[in-house]
């Protein structure tokens, strides 16, 4: 009888441990169109290897027309990085469109390239479609953005504290924008990786 009631305190006690833990059961890895399915060239097993030790969200800084076919900008960027920069591949690691779609583009293992000064190892590099000097971020593109990078964060055991933007490493650019930047300046972003992090919906925008 004593033991049984023990037990129950016991399991009693553990209750919220038990739910917590529920609670952080990570979501599933977001879809990523793979480098295949947009009609890109793999990269090369050559290029500086890296471990991703931050998260660092960047804007294409181009005007994004509706309509306009993600996969083919993205072959369009891959030819242009390979002949015209010399770089090994795309310089980001994922790109994300308007509609919230999230595309492989760089070898997560290689390290990035920039057109700054800031050295990008160890950076994932997350790139949005559009110019967000100009324009807000969709509301799919945000989302998608948060659940990209819980995805990250969770698998390179990360902080949410380590997401960062291009600007933040090199004064040389406004990247990734103001109206973009705005929601890691107000903390939205790092709050919504958190939540996403521990299964729970982000909160709104």
């Amino acid at each position: 009888m004593m033991r049984a009631a023990l037990l129950r305190r016991g399991l009693l006690a553990a209750l919220p441990l038990l739910l917590a833990a529920c609670a952080a059961t990570p979501p599933p890895p977001p879809a990523i169109i793979p480098v295949a399915a947009w009609g890109g060239e793999p990269g090369p097993a050559s290029g500086a290897r890296q471990t991703i030790s931050r998260i660092t969200l960047h804007h294409q800084g181009e005007t994004w027309v509706v309509g306009h076919d993600p996969a083919a900008y993205l072959r369009r960027l891959q030819q242009w990085s390979r002949l015209s920069k010399r770089w090994a591949d795309i310089p980001y690691h994922y790109v994300i469109a308007p509609d919230g779609r999230i595309y492989a583009a760089r070898p997560p293992e290689q390290a990035g390239d920039t057109n700054t000064e800031y050295d990008p190892r160890g950076h994932a590099l997350v790139m949005l479609l559009g110019n967000f000097e100009e324009v807000e971020p969709s509301r799919e593109q945000l989302l998608a953005t948060a659940e990209l990078m819980a995805w990250l964060a969770r698998a390179h055991r990360l902080s949410p504290e380590l997401i960062a933007s291009h600007k933040d490493y090199s004064a040389q650019t406004v990247c990734p924008g103001r109206n973009l930047y705005a929601y890691l300046e107000n903390g939205w972003l790092r709050r919504a990786v958190a939540a996403r992090m521990a299964g729970q919906p982000a909160p709104p925008l």
